[in-house]
């Protein structure tokens, strides 16, 4: 995915509220060799751009003054009520260079899987990105995580997922990680319950031998 930014040459709170007002937005980019840049966006472009998953988790292509490099989105921020980038942080990648992000997970397969096309089961889906490492050729848009072979009572771990090449996912001190857990339907933990109270008086009331 690719963008134009530009050079700005002025800094401070008051050049950055006139940028805004004049439909731009004020960046920087850092990282690498090279010194952190001040940049500038056209708004509108910038605006569409951020709504679109692949600008938040894939390696972008930034021309800037004539050149293209290879950056990744670091931080945006957007006002609280408006629909207006206030400010944006991009970092630059050596294809050499592992590099950390967290990446989406699509979930697919669901409505065939036995637990919920038989048993009417819910899918209680815990995570939805990982954090992963990675070299900047090997990061992936998406992972997709099939949930088509998910039972009643089942749970799928990250250890059930098979991950892109390359790529591996930061635990932070865990074993695994749950990804999906399987939810009996209400009525048939209710009904459930209800039996194992009834059956406990019948077994108090038993005859003593």
């Amino acid at each position: 995915m690719k963008f134009v930014a530009f050079e700005r040459s002025v800094q401070g709170t008051g050049a950055s509220r006139r940028l805004r007002k004049a439909g731009k937005v004020p960046g920087i980019v850092y990282g690498g060799e090279a010194e952190p840049q001040r940049i500038e966006l056209d708004h509108n472009a910038l605006w569409h751009a951020v709504k679109k998953e692949a600008f938040h988790s894939t390696v972008l292509d930034m021309e800037l003054a004539g050149k293209v490099s290879k950056v990744l989105l670091r931080d945006v921020q957007i006002h609280p009520f408006r629909q207006q980038v206030l400010h944006i942080d991009f970092q630059r990648v050596s294809a050499k260079t592992r590099i950390t992000m967290n990446v989406p997970l699509h979930y697919a397969g669901e409505e065939e899987s036995p637990a919920v096309k038989v048993d009417k089961c819910l899918v209680n889906r815990v995570l939805t990105d990982l954090e992963i490492t990675c070299l900047p050729a090997d990061l992936p848009e998406s992972i997709t995580v099939d949930l088509s072979k998910l039972e009643k009572g089942g749970t799928l771990h990250l250890s059930d997922v098979q991950l892109p090449k390359g790529v591996e996912v930061n635990l932070h001190g865990q074993d695994d990680l749950v990804l999906v857990t399987v939810v009996v339907p209400r009525e048939e933990a209710a009904d459930a319950s209800a039996a194992a109270d009834g059956a406990a008086p019948a077994a108090a009331d038993a005859p003593k031998e």
